[in-house]
């Protein structure tokens, strides 16, 4: 049941993709290199950058994972947004390590890390980001075609189909304008989105009242829903890793990373991120809210545990009115299009500027080296639609988002920290890192899939094994640059 119009609504929708692909169609004119396909040029303003980079990091699945959280923790959930928050304040204030990033005017990571640590090391690193950027970016398909079907009414059978067009659209414009498309069509999506969110909260608030969602909130989780560290529920480990992964992802996470390379100059990427950690606390907060208020319309048995992901989006078919639907459903996809495009390009850079290096050697013009990366964004298309159908999603989502995260996040946060600031760092401890940091969260993915093993991986939890990672990987780090033989000779 739902209260999608579908000449309405539907008329909304159409009318907004239309509108975006166009504008980052017509973009396409100013992309004349590889440095403005990827970086924008250089030439991206404060304000821009804000707005970018919000709309970049909240996608539907994000919002469907952040509501999941909401209503199984209530304001606990929030945990993981507080850090990040913090965590980007901090970073955008000191110039922790964005600063000398910024500096070198590379395009990506492990272009800073070559000077550093080697060819080798930069070509490594490309690997292990790339792979942990596609496993967690494979579900964000799959999660967007799930909330359009149980929003719109769409039978579940055409789910694929919502899928191949979502992509298609979010594609066209990024293969052809670049990051400039994507600058363009972010600041749009943040708009739409911010009007249709906000619209959302202070509709289910007026009708369900404030009051009386946070009685039901006490009623149903108790203490719980408020204190993350209450009775254990939420857990210490969980949110040691929330703290550890906000910081990594904040100093390492490439579509984080791109709005501050492609940034006018180092100042104006430190305020980018001032300027964005209040949004990051906002992506958790209201998707909680949503979550919460879903939690009071249905009661706590409607869902089960698996199915807590789908309340929010069923909420929305059955409360929203004829008209506001479709100005929502616009504001997700303009948030999913915004997520992907994205980071589409940003793993595309990573594979042509580091992992396909010794073979274009940087020599390639900027009509092939534009041809190629066009290539790879359409090839990554086509993995992420494979990957969406088959993938089984087990617990919550945001689990998977962290683990698959933590592959690539445990090894270059250490990486990146240890070439900006400590001088014994080398190859060795760098090769070590990278090992380490993506054997632990790749083991538990596939460990939770062997029956022999499923009831053991359960018993531990992904948190610990998350936590583990990026002490591991700094670990690894001192001890391989320390035991490697000394260059300098004795006399």
């Amino acid at each position: 049941m739902t209260n999608f119009d579908f000449f309405i609504d539907g008329g909304i929708v159409v009318l907004y993709l239309v509108g975006t692909i166009a504008a980052g169609l017509w973009v396409r004119r100013y992309v004349r290199n590889v440095n403005d396909f990827l970086v924008a040029g250089r030439s991206v303003d404060l304000y821009l950058g804000i707005a970018s980079l919000a709309a970049t990091e909240f996608g539907i699945a994000t919002c469907m994972a952040n509501a999941e959280l909401g209503f199984k923790y209530g304001f606990a959930g929030i945990t993981p947004g507080i850090a990040l928050a913090f965590a980007m304040f901090v970073v955008g204030y000191t110039g922790f390590c964005v600063k000398p990033l910024r500096d070198k005017q590379v395009i990506t990571l492990p272009e800073l890390f070559e000077d550093k640590f080697g060819a080798r090391v930069r070509w490594a690193s490309g690997v292990v980001i790339v792979l942990g950027g596609l496993l967690n970016m494979g579900v964000f398909l799959r999660q967007a075609g799930n909330f359009l079907t149980a929003v719109c009414g769409f039978d579940i059978a055409y789910l694929e189909i919502v899928m191949t067009l979502i992509l298609l659209g979010v594609a066209a414009y990024t293969i052809l304008g670049g990051m400039i498309s994507v600058f363009i069509t972010d600041y749009i999506q943040f708009v739409v989105m911010s009007i249709g969110l906000i619209a959302v909260v202070f509709l289910v608030v007026y009708q369900f009242g404030w009051i009386d969602m946070l009685s039901s909130l006490d009623q149903i989780r108790g203490p719980v829903a408020y204190n993350p560290f209450e009775d254990d529920t939420y857990g210490l480990d969980r949110i040691l890793l929330d703290v550890l992964l906000a910081f990594a992802s904040i100093l390492t996470w490439q579509t984080i990373i791109s709005r501050v390379l492609s940034a006018k100059d180092t100042k104006t990427a430190k305020h980018i991120f001032i300027g964005t950690s209040p949004f990051m606390l906002a992506r958790f907060a209201i998707p909680a809210i949503l979550g919460i208020a879903a939690l009071h319309y249905f009661g706590p048995d409607k869902f089960t545990d698996s199915e807590a992901i789908l309340a929010m989006p069923t909420m929305f078919a059955q409360l929203l009115p004829v008209g506001l639907i479709g100005i929502v459903v616009a504001a997700m996809l303009a948030a999913d299009m915004s997520t992907n495009s994205s980071y589409m390009i940003a793993w595309s850079s990573v594979i042509y500027n580091d992992i396909m290096k010794p073979i274009h050697k940087g020599l390639w013009s900027d009509a092939k080296g534009l041809r190629w990366n066009r290539i790879l964004i359409a090839l990554i298309g086509i993995f992420l639609l494979l990957y969406g159908l088959w993938y089984p999603l087990k617990g919550d989502l945001w689990v998977y988002l962290q683990v698959t995260g933590t592959i690539y996040l445990s090894s270059m946060s250490v990486l990146l920290i240890a070439a900006c600031y400590w001088k014994p760092a080398n190859n060795w401890g760098a090769i070590a890192a990278i090992a380490i940091g993506c054997a632990i969260p790749m083991s538990y993915l596939i460990l939770q899939e062997v029956s022999v093993t499923q009831e053991w991986i359960l018993e531990v939890g992904p948190y610990k094994f998350g936590a583990v990672t990026y002490f591991a990987a700094a670990l690894a780090m001192f001890i391989g640059s320390l035991i490697k033989p000394s260059n300098k000779k004795t006399k």
